[in-house]
């Protein structure tokens, strides 16, 4: 599945992977990534985003004022994508 991504999605995904679990990533990357993937997004109550793939549901809050998502938001779209069948 991965092969079929852009560089750049390929790249957040490694990321997303990494260990030590980074902390940083872009929330509007991680979004595109999940939609290159074929996840359905919808926006939930306030700052919350609902995200299903494969079957597999997560909510997730948009980060702010930052644009980047914290070492817990990382490990629970690793989580997510584990859950769904996706690894780099």
């Amino acid at each position: 599945m991965s092969s079929d991504l852009s560089s750049r999605h390929r790249g957040t995904l490694e990321a997303l992977f990494a260990e030590p679990t980074r902390a940083g990533i872009a929330w509007d990357d991680v979004v595109a990534l999940l939609r290159a993937l074929g996840a359905e997004h919808a926006q939930g109550r306030g700052s919350r985003e609902r995200f299903t793939l494969n079957g597999v549901r997560m909510v997730l809050h948009r980060p702010h004022p930052r644009k980047e998502l914290g070492r817990a938001a990382v490990r629970d779209v690793r989580d997510f994508l584990s859950h769904a069948g996706i690894e780099p």
